[in-house]
């Protein structure tokens, strides 16, 4: 016992202090996210700007100022880059479409049901649709307490949906924030994939090929679409379009990538939900929507629901008292010999 418990200690310590620098970048994140649908809805009114061409904009201009900051500032220690191998090829196609489809079916769903239930079916379903993801394609259990949570989950999605008033729910509209929500849970399930076998690739480098391979799918649309805005108001739409480059994308992304190969992939979930908060306050003080008790009461169930997954999921994983003879995970420092 006396071995064990001083050998693993130390790298108990680190993983925790890891952790805490996750959960401050994933917070980080959160919180810059739960701006960004404030301000695409602003640009939707300031111009005739669609979901298609704000997101591929986002992409480009994320990847460019991503790239300039490696030219700029390239990390210490750099290497030559790996060959791309079949296997990254995947990886960086499936994260970039992944992350297409998530970016601009939730602008679609804002734009058609509206910021606060557009940003709260979506966040709210994205975990839901992640622990399936895992149990299909990585055979993670959820457990019976977790089963109980996606029920409800799903419960407070339907009195969300079914309470749809005029001007509130539209079912187009959760349709797209739906479609959104898959396709955050098929990037964030190659990240953990990834993280499970040890591929290794770095926040900046994951974020910076996924922003291209999504650029290059979000372009025929974004032509179709109009790449250049009509608007009474250019400055404004520059200025929100700059922020969302910036802030919401070349500096969020990778610190969520950051945060999420380091910290369970539940807990980055109930994390995350300080986005759809900060959005539905955002969207009721100063963007005119208003929330019903229906869907304050589907809101609350839902945040509940993915709240006991977390800890569902989380359960198992608590880290035992040296000698119980518990096996450690295949990745843990406790598995070296």
């Amino acid at each position: 016992m006396s071995r064990t418990a001083v050998a693993v200690t130390p790298a108990r310590g680190a993983a925790s202090r890891s952790a805490r620098r996750g959960l401050a970048c994933l917070a980080f994140a959160g919180l810059t996210w739960g701006t960004t649908g404030a301000a695409v809805d602003i640009v939707y009114r300031s111009s005739d700007f669609g979901p298609m061409a704000v997101s591929f904009w986002r992409f480009l201009a994320g990847m460019v100022l991503l790239l300039a900051v490696r030219v700029l500032r390239p990390a210490r220690g750099t290497t030559a880059a790996p060959r791309p191998t079949r296997g990254r090829v995947l990886l960086f196609t499936g994260t970039g479409v992944g992350l297409a489809i998530f970016q601009s079916a939730y602008f679609a769903a804002v734009r058609d049901t509206g910021l606060a239930v557009g940003t709260i079916v979506t966040l709210g379903a994205a975990p839901v649709f992640t622990a399936a993801g895992g149990r299909l394609f990585l055979g993670e259990r959820t457990g019976r307490g977790g089963l109980l949570a996606v029920g409800g989950a799903l419960a407070g999605l339907t009195i969300l949906v079914l309470d749809g008033q005029e001007g509130v729910v539209h079912s187009r509209g959760v349709v797209m924030a739906l479609l959104s929500a898959a396709g955050y849970a098929v990037s964030n399930v190659l990240g953990r994939w990834t993280g499970r076998h040890g591929a290794g690739e770095s926040p900046r480098t994951l974020t910076v090929w996924s922003f291209a391979v999504g650029a290059a799918v979000m372009l025929p649309f974004a032509w179709g679409e109009g790449l250049v805005p009509h608007t009474a108001h250019p400055g404004r739409v520059v200025l929100l379009l700059f922020y969302l480059a910036t802030v919401t994308t070349a500096l969020a992304y990778p610190l969520y990538f950051a945060g999420a190969a380091v910290v369970r992939a539940a807990t980055a979930s109930v994390v995350m939900l300080i986005e759809p908060v900060g959005a539905a306050v955002l969207a009721v003080l100063f963007l005119g929507e208003r929330l019903t008790t229906g869907t304050v009461t589907g809101t609350l169930l839902m945040l509940a629901a993915i709240a006991g997954l977390a800890v569902a999921e989380s359960r198992p994983a608590a880290s035992p008292a040296p000698g119980v003879g518990t096996r450690p995970a295949p990745n843990s420092p406790g598995r070296r010999r």
